[in-house]
């Protein structure tokens, strides 16, 4: 073996006994102190739990001395609240037996109460029962004296109170008639007096028949033609009626139609005017009368709406504004009685604060049915109502041509404005006429009307209908009766007739005694 090598192991041998020996020594030195670490732990230990030991004793000592305190302190406040809860219940035992002997005073005292109310009663029952005895003979004697039963004298201050309360009620009606006339008619007798004289219109009575001057008794003849060729000519293009009689120089045409009868006047003056009286030379004359009035109405209606200041106006209604120039009521012109109102509308408008264009408008258009009523179905109410919404007139307008006749309630002031002004042109003097057989029918409907209350004795109407006197029965209207009654009659006059104006309802009773001295 080589040396070397042999050395090499015999140094690796001695290395590795000598790092064993060393690992043994380090063991038993580490063992060593180890050993030492562990006793002066355990020392240490000890030291600490004889402290702990001794401080856990003192600590006990100081816990128990606390917890004899406590004791103490909370039994001496347990005997205290003790003796305080006693001494409370002990008074409130006393308290609860003066409660105790107080209710048994009041018992006592309510016990003799009731013994008192019963008492009473019993004698409030005797003294009932001895008034009723009295009542029941006091009747006896004031049915004996009186000669009245119990009904009858019921009925007899029934009657009475009836009396006073009517007595009562006509009073105050007079107190309040009083004291709105006092209010109401200086203002509005002032207010429709100065719109009347603001607005004084001429008055023109018309006819359903117009006269035409001949320049001679000889064109009565031409005019009738061979055989009567051309007044039948006339009559066919026209619609009238032509009556030639014995008043001298003059035709009369009549018609209902006032348009018509005015187409007809003018070609009777072209044809009397030209002197050429033929079939085609009528028919030529009637359609250039026709165009002339056409331009007439045309022109009127324009006419119209620039005098009243009303603006914005279909040019239909124009032409039916135009149209009433020919149409006549009561004998008053259509159209100037519709221009009149417009104007007092205004005035009344102007004075009321309302708007015075509406106002005018609603018054200038409110008789626009009578421009076509004698060619349509239905009043002229019914007829201007629906003009009126075909050619898009305001709700308001068409309410006031409505309501200008009382047809509907009218709830606007314009519809009243209206209402009111026309009664005002149609009431004055002249202004319109009627036939004596209308007339008489209306007198006769006014006393029929009159008659129909219960009292009323005669009737008669007076002032052309614009007064009514009554007389009464005085043994069935008292006094105070006479005013309720008059308020009743003119109600239903107001309600069931149609006049111009007012009619005044005057009541007279009477009563008379004659007596002879022989």
């Amino acid at each position: 073996m080589d040396p070397l090598i042999l050395g090499l192991l015999i140094g690796l041998l001695v290395g590795a006994v000598l790092a064993s020996v060393i690992l043994v020594v380090a063991r038993k030195l580490k063992e060593k102190r180890d050993k030492e670490q562990i006793a002066s732990a355990e020392e240490e230990a000890r030291r600490i739990i004889n402290d702990a030991l001794k401080t856990a004793e003192s600590k006990k000592r100081e816990a128990l001395l606390e917890a004899k305190e406590e004791i103490h302190a909370s039994r001496s406040e347990y005997e205290r609240e003790v003796k305080e809860r006693r001494s409370e219940l002990s008074k409130q035992e006393r308290r609860l037996q003066q409660k105790e002997e107080n209710l048994d005073r009041k018992t006592d005292a309510i016990e003799k109460k009731n013994d008192q109310i019963q008492k009473r009663l019993s004698e409030l029952d005797a003294a009932r029962d001895e008034v009723a005895l009295l009542k029941k003979s006091q009747m006896e004697v004031l049915e004996r004296i009186s000669g009245y039963t119990v009904e009858e004298a019921k009925a007899y201050l029934i009657s009475n109170v009836e009396s006073e309360c009517t007595h009562e009620a006509a009073m105050k009606i007079k107190e309040i008639e009083a004291r709105l006339k006092e209010e109401a008619d200086e203002k509005a007798r002032n207010i429709i007096t100065q719109a009347i004289q603001r607005c004084a219109a001429d008055n023109v009575s018309e006819a359903t028949v117009s006269v035409v001057a001949l320049p001679n008794d000889e064109m009565k003849g031409r005019i009738i033609g061979r055989e009567g060729r051309n007044i039948r000519s006339i009559e066919q293009l026209t619609g009238v009626d032509l009556i030639i009689d014995d008043t001298p120089e003059a035709i009369t045409v009549s018609c209902f139609d006032p348009v018509r009868r005015e187409i007809a006047r003018i070609t009777l003056e072209k044809l009397i005017l030209d002197g050429r009286i033929h079939p085609a030379r009528i028919e030529e004359m009637y359609h250039k009368a026709k165009q002339e009035v056409d331009a007439t109405i045309k022109a009127e209606g324009e006419r119209a709406v620039f005098e009243t200041g009303v603006r914005g106006v279909h040019p239909e209604i124009v032409k039916l504004l135009g149209r009433m120039k020919y149409r006549t009521s009561y004998g008053q012109n259509v159209l100037n009685h519709s221009k009149e109102v417009a104007y007092i509308s205004g005035l009344l408008a102007s004075e009321l604060g309302v708007d015075i264009q509406l106002a005018k408008r609603a018054g200038l258009l409110h008789d626009l049915g009578k421009a076509v009523d004698h060619e349509m179905e239905g009043s002229h109410v019914q007829l201007g109502v629906e003009l009126a919404r075909k050619y898009k007139e305001s709700e308001e307008v068409v309410h006031a041509i409505e309501a200008h006749h009382g047809d509907v309630e009218p709830h606007s002031l314009v519809a009243l404005i209206v209402q009111a002004a026309d009664t005002i042109s149609a009431a004055r003097p002249g202004a319109r006429r009627e036939n004596i057989e209308s007339y008489i029918k209306r007198l006769e409907k006014l006393e029929e009307v009159t008659k129909s209350f219960n009292g009323v004795e005669s009737c008669y109407a007076i002032q052309a209908g614009r007064e009514i006197r009554i007389m009464v029965k005085p043994e069935e209207v008292s006094e105070d009766e006479m005013v309720l009654l008059a308020r009743q009659i003119a109600n239903k006059i107001e309600s069931e007739l149609e006049y111009p104006g007012q009619i005044k309802v005057n009541l007279f009773r009477e009563t008379k005694a004659v007596e002879y001295a022989k």
